[in-house]
């Protein structure tokens, strides 16, 4: 089963080399069939330079510029309508996502036949690294708050390192969220449309270099509207989005 690697980038001049080489060294090294697919997403520093260098070191590497709108939800939406593998993985480029978990993610899913798997950072096994306290906070309450309101066990909605298989993110199309409140968007619908999933312990490092692109303050409003959608379809949509095969309930594996 080939792999896709989406990776919204936008200004990562400093950490994407790092990122793409440890990458694709670590699938290579497990023999995994994969591709980067890469949306440069109109970068204003020198970005696309190193895009354009690491293509000749790494055939596996595709890559657009994205020329707009632009965020990091057009962005990851962008690589979602044009990877080629079997499956795709949603990946930062700042390499606060760990290779060697998309290995797991992906041993999990061809494994278990399943048609999503989530990383969490919150439970047994999975950790931080120089997590900011206020950001710290604002996510285990956010999280919460998507736990009680749609009634669901996983812990980690907002993180956006997950793995899906092509035919669940053609299943939870059309896409709405335009900027970080895609990273609840794409695995409420699965869980709402019936796509099975496991979850699988990750670890979070903060980034070297850079700036973190989300905006806490402007977000807010985003998550809360995504949210409601996925509600209302919960429990107002007659299944009409449901996963079209004679057993769709999903199901949730923890380790």
């Amino acid at each position: 089963m080939k792999l896709s690697v989406v990776i919204p980038a936008y200004n990562e001049e400093e950490s994407i080399a790092e990122t793409l080489r440890s990458l694709h060294g670590t699938l290579a090294k497990y023999g995994i069939a994969h591709e980067i697919c890469v949306t440069n997403d109109n970068s204003k520093d020198g970005t696309l330079r190193v895009l354009d260098e690491l293509s000749l070191e790494i055939p596996e590497l595709v890559y657009y510029t994205n020329p707009g709108p632009n965020g990091f939800g057009y962005a990851v939406r962008y690589g979602l309508e044009r990877f080629t593998g079997d499956c795709a993985a949603v990946f930062m480029a700042d390499l606060s996502d760990d290779p060697e978990d998309l290995v797991k993610f992906y041993n999990k899913m061809v494994e278990g036949d399943y048609d999503c798997v989530f990383g969490t950072r919150w439970s047994n096994g999975g950790r931080v690294i120089d997590y900011p306290k206020v950001k710290k906070i604002v996510n285990r309450v956010a999280n919460f708050i998507v736990k009680m309101v749609m009634g669901i066990k996983y812990n980690d909605t907002t993180n956006a390192f997950k793995l899906y298989k092509r035919e669940t993110i053609e299943g939870i199309k059309p896409f709405l969220a335009p900027h970080f409140n895609l990273t609840i968007e794409l695995p409420l619908k699965a869980m709402v449309r019936g796509y099975n999933y496991a979850v699988v312990p990750n670890s979070w490092t903060n980034r070297k270099f850079g700036e973190s692109k989300l905006k806490i303050k402007e977000m807010g409003g985003r998550y809360f509207f995504i949210l409601m959608y996925c509600l209302i379809e919960k429990y107002f949509s007659q299944g009409d989005f449901k996963k079209k095969v004679a057993n769709s309930s999903a199901k949730a594996v923890s380790r």
